[in-house]
């Protein structure tokens, strides 16, 4: 991945996201590695944002996955719907402008992904925009897990990636809706560092034994760890 100007260019695709109320960032990049695709054929990402998780799906799926975007942000959905436009996939990625309380889906989905807000107890802030992206006003952790369970094929899979402490909020929650966490991974900038991140995957399904790691940003001063390059080298310019 490399930045240009207002774009963020992929080996395969770029993103546009300066009319994006969030960024591209590692949150979302990590999501699109990460999350695992198996034999998925409908997909939904709920808070598309840019783009950037439908279109790295898109590229890690076969040519016959159906990949379905929401967001409720106007201006983000439309500048999802070029970045979609321009990249290689506009014929498998459909961005759909909702809040996903009232989105019907024009399927039941293999695979739900989000990169959802998070924020549930802090300050607000003054940018309303940021305020739906970034906090849960708009979509509480309830309602979005209500939507998956709606949405979400009787065998399918939701996966999502949320900071520490909400993460483990979440997961309890998760089971009070009937989906139990079968993959629970950490991410750390450092070693020295806390979690800062964890990767969760749920299913309806329980696993006889919960799938665990760990993804470190930097070994060492800002050399990338292993971890982090083996999984995102299909995405990153410079890898």
């Amino acid at each position: 991945m490399a930045k240009s100007g207002t774009h963020f260019h992929f080996k395969q695709f770029s993103v546009a996201h300066d009319r994006c109320t969030m960024k591209v960032g590692t949150d979302g990049v990590l999501l699109g590695a990460w999350a695992a695709i198996g034999n998925a054929k409908t997909i939904l990402d709920i808070g598309t944002g840019s783009g950037v998780i439908a279109l790295m799906l898109a590229q890690r799926t076969p040519p016959d996955a159906l990949i379905h975007a929401v967001e409720l942000e106007q201006n983000d959905a439309q500048q999802a719907h070029e970045n979609v436009a321009h990249s290689p996939w506009s014929d498998k990625v459909k961005i759909f402008p909702s809040a996903i309380q009232q989105f019907a889906g024009e399927a039941r989905y293999d695979l739900i992904v989000s990169n959802p807000p998070y924020f549930i107890n802090s300050q607000e802030p003054p940018d309303k925009r940021r305020l739906q992206t970034r906090h849960t006003v708009m979509l509480s952790f309830a309602e979005l897990l209500g939507a998956v369970t709606r949405l979400l094929k009787p065998d399918g899979t939701f996966q999502v990636i949320l900071p520490y402490t909400e993460g483990l909020q979440f997961i309890e929650l998760a089971s009070q809706h009937g989906l139990h966490c079968t993959r629970q991974w950490s991410f750390r900038t450092r070693a020295t560092k806390p979690i800062e991140r964890w990767l969760l995957a749920f299913s309806r399904i329980p696993a006889t034994d919960r799938d665990t790691g760990e993804v470190l940003l930097y070994s060492h001063n800002t050399v990338w760890d292993d971890s982090y390059t083996n999984l995102t080298r299909d995405f990153y310019l410079n890898m």
